[in-house]
């Protein structure tokens, strides 16, 4: 018997004529309804004509983003219509199939939504989709939206979509779907009390999957506080499983009130008994999985740790992993609102008030931070290998799109234009990662069916996952087995083989207290790891932890020498390599395996080209110190960027960069007979430099007219010009030889910076403008040496006295 006093009492129903007209005209429309107001439950029984009235009956396809949301809301539509999940309505969920062959109503896992759309595009029999908590912007919903889209436009114009959430970006999505109607649903939610409970001493900030043990202590002490101020059952956020379980150990024995752990990994009958009401008091510790869809029954009480676990991927390391963040503002609004669905509550959240206006307003788009390689073989199945034509809110980044190309290529999912094989449709329908994919396929003749798929499940980290994988690939699957592993005993390593398959550029031996993977990334093991001792591992779980180099190992293993030669094939060359390494060139024949060498012979008679080039290279990146660079060579250098400065061309520029551009010109003599570091140093580098002098034009027999080393001052002494800076190049000398002289020397029309020096040779005055000095300063300067110095001359007119560099005495002998 249908509940209606239930029905009637979910505020969502005094919107229905208005999301019924929009359908009915627009065919798409965007449904904003909070928390409690029943959209999962109620929009989807009206849209498939099941609560009577005019509406027309119809299939309707219900897409949740987790399967404890899915088979909730069947059961929930079921329990509403006074029947058992199976009948009128049903679910599909990885692994789990309860629909009966009248279902009206089927709500699906938008992972399960899109391996039907890949199978069957029409949709045939479905007459409207609705999308369940499009706001969390997983790639999956985001990518079921698109292709459902695509359907509408070519396909199936009478196809309705809806696109439902408690707190969105409604106006993309409107646009998303051709300017859908936006309908607004009224909420009657309760009053939601905030408790600010940050710990009392600071915590260190989330990195990786790393969380401070004292924050989730402090958690712990706020739960035993909610209990003790607050009465109803507590329902706590924490990132993940594994903070879940340490928060549990730490609250103990709380006396008769029930612990429960509730996340994507817990087994159904856990997620069951959370969603049932309990005897007595209970505190839920969940991940995200509770934050919509779910009314976890009796819950008056939040407490909320404020993280948020999200993929993060390390393009130049191959690392791809789930990372702590800080949670956004939605999605904190949506843990707060857990504690008002069924009466006034309160939400305690571990930050200070002044912290939340600084968290961002919704969370990362999963498209815009997660590995898309998954996402870019269903563009591909779908006939869209760029994603350039997907309706989709935020376009994929480039550079992950081309990294997920590069592997769906090296593993035969893709072709050479980007389109599907036959092989990648095969691993769209798995259900599992590309990669996950790859490794099963390749296992299976290696090691059986079932060892295979046994050990692709393992690292799923997905309870449903083992049933899936046997129904997705037959028993007597008769691949033939990879021509690499011929010979190879892989019977009793099958993790090891997986991982292998699934990563090779994973694939590590150690190397100096570390391991150095195939990709060049090294990494380190855990303290007290098994893996210990191991010469070769395969890595199948890796991050990288905080102001570290190398990679840290979270999940791998060891593996033979044979298996990962045959994992890693790809990457398999021999090389005559020569090259500057270690400040010499060093030439030899290497066997390797992408980034570790396996064998290494030196290369006796390396060819004279590729010596050269790696020469070159040295100079590149240690520079041209390694020619013999002499005092007369480095003044010359500096004299030609001092001509070049201030007169242009045809004079050269003599920077590193231009000597680099013009080294065959200058050096090439004698690059021709270098063969180490040794060599390069006997090169005398202004002899080489000479031949930059615009010898071409004549200009190059006045470089000692322009810019003289020496210039003749009026002691008659030749003093040397410092042109150590172009701009302004230096004259130091003493002052009394300067005697005479009216105006400061100058060189190709630049005066010259004129240090003035005392006897004993200490600078007294800087000026570029002798005539000025003389008549103002040097009143000063006589004023304090001439006593200091009485031998030497100290005229009242040094402009008209005579310069010498001898003392008064000699003078006067």
């Amino acid at each position: 018997m249908v509940r209606q006093e239930a029905l009637e009492a979910l505020p969502v129903r005094g919107v229905l004529p208005a999301l019924s007209g929009a359908l009915a005209g627009a065919g798409t429309a965007v449904l904003v309804a909070p928390p409690g107001t029943g959209k999962t439950t109620l929009v989807p029984l009206a849209l498939a004509g099941l609560l009577g009235g005019d509406a027309p009956a119809g299939r309707v396809v219900v897409a949740e983003p987790r399967r404890i949301a899915a088979r909730a809301a069947a059961r929930r539509m079921a329990w509403l219509l006074g029947e058992e999940v199976g009948g009128r309505v049903g679910y599909t969920v990885r692994g789990e199939r309860v629909v009966g062959r009248d279902a009206r109503v089927e709500v699906v896992t938008t992972g399960v939504l899109l391996q039907r759309l890949q199978r069957d595009q029409e949709l045939a029999g479905v007459d409207a989709v609705m999308l369940d908590e499009c706001h969390e912007r997983h790639l999956d919903a985001d990518t079921a939206a698109a292709f459902l889209w695509d359907v509408r436009q070519a396909l199936r114009p009478e196809l309705r979509l809806v696109a439902a959430s408690a707190t969105t970006d409604a106006a993309g999505w409107s646009r998303l779907l051709g300017d859908a109607p936006v309908v607004a649903a009224e909420g009657v939610s309760h009053a939601v009390e905030v408790v600010w409970a940050p710990p009392a001493r600071g915590v260190r900030p989330p990195h990786g999957m790393r969380v401070d043990p004292a924050l989730l202590a402090h958690v712990a002490s706020v739960v035993r506080r909610a209990l003790a101020e607050r009465p109803g059952d507590v329902l706590c956020f924490l990132p993940g499983v594994g903070e879940i379980a340490r928060v549990a150990g730490l609250l103990g024995d709380l006396g008769g009130v029930e612990v429960l752990q509730v996340h994507g990994r817990a087994p159904a009958a856990v997620q069951d008994a959370v969603l049932a009401r309990g005897r007595g008091r209970r505190v839920v510790l969940a991940t995200s999985v509770a934050e919509s869809s779910l009314t976890v029954p009796g819950v008056r009480v939040v407490v909320d740790a404020g993280l948020a676990r999200e993929p993060r991927v390390d393009h130049a390391r191959g690392l791809s992993a789930l990372t702590t963040v800080r949670a956004s503002q939605a999605s904190g609004r949506q843990r707060a609102g857990r504690a008002g669905r069924e009466a006034p509550g309160v939400v305690y959240r571990c930050w200070t008030e002044a912290e939340d206006g600084r968290l961002p307003r919704f969370p990362a788009p999963e498209i815009k931070v997660a590995d898309l390689t998954a996402f870019a073989l269903q563009a591909a199945c779908w006939g869209d290998p760029d994603a350039s034509g997907l309706a989709l809110l935020d376009p994929p980044p480039a550079g992950a799109m081309a990294a997920a190309r590069e592997v769906l290529a090296g593993i035969g999912a893709v072709d050479a234009g980007g389109r599907a094989t036959d092989r990648g449709v095969r691993l769209s329908r798995l259900g599992v990662h590309p990669r996950l994919g790859r490794a099963l396929l390749d296992a299976v003749p290696l090691v059986g069916r079932d060892r295979a798929v046994e050990a692709v499940a393992g690292l799923t980290d997905d309870p449903a996952a083992l049933r899936a994988l046997r129904a997705a690939v037959p028993a007597g699957d008769r691949s033939a087995p990879d021509p690499a592993f011929d010979g190879v005993d892989v019977r009793g390593d099958a993790s090891g083989l997986v991982a292998a398959l699934a990563h090779p550029e994973r694939v590590a031996r150690a190397d100096g207290g570390s391991f150095l993977m195939v990709s060049g990334t090294r990494a380190d093991l855990a303290e007290g790891s098994a893996l210990r001792g191991a010469a070769w591992i395969a890595v199948a779980v890796a991050d990288r932890p905080l102001g570290r180099g190398h990679a840290r190992v979270r999940l791998g293993f060891e593996v033979s020498e044979a298996l990962a030669r045959g994992a890693a094939g790809a990457w398999h060359a021999r090389d005559e390599e020569v090259r500057w390494a270690d400040g010499d060139v060093r030439a030899r024949r290497v066997e390797r395996l992408g980034a570790i060498e396996l064998a290494v012979r030196p290369l006796r008679d390396p060819d004279p080209g590729r010596v050269r080039e790696a020469v070159l290279d040295g100079l590149r990146r240690e520079g041209f110190g390694l020619l013999r660079w002499g005092p007369d060579a480095r003044v010359l250098r500096q004299r030609m960027a001092f001509l070049r400065r201030r007169l242009g061309e045809p004079w050269p520029e003599v920077s590193d960069e231009a000597l680099h551009a013009r080294v065959a010109e200058w050096l090439e003599p004698e690059l021709g007979r270098a063969r180490r570091r040794a060599d390069l140093g006997r090169i005398d580098a202004g002899q080489a430099l000479r031949r930059l002098l615009p010898w071409a034009s004549g200009d190059a027999v006045r470089l000692d007219e322009l810019a003289p080393e020496r210039i003749a001052v009026p002691s008659g002494s030749r003093v040397r010009v410092d042109y150590g800076d172009p701009e302004r190049p230096v004259l130091a000398v003493k002052l009394q030889e300067m005697f005479g002289l009216q105006e400061s020397p100058s060189l190709a029309g630049a005066p010259l910076l004129v240090h003035l020096l005392s006897p004993a040779g200490r600078p007294v005055a800087v000026t570029a403008d002798l005539a000025s000095f003389w008549k103002d300063g040097y009143r000063g300067v006589r004023a304090e040496l001439r006593g200091r110095y009485p031998k030497h001359p100290w005229p009242e007119d040094p402009a008209g006295a005579e310069p010498t560099r001898h003392t008064s005495a000699r003078r006067g002998r």
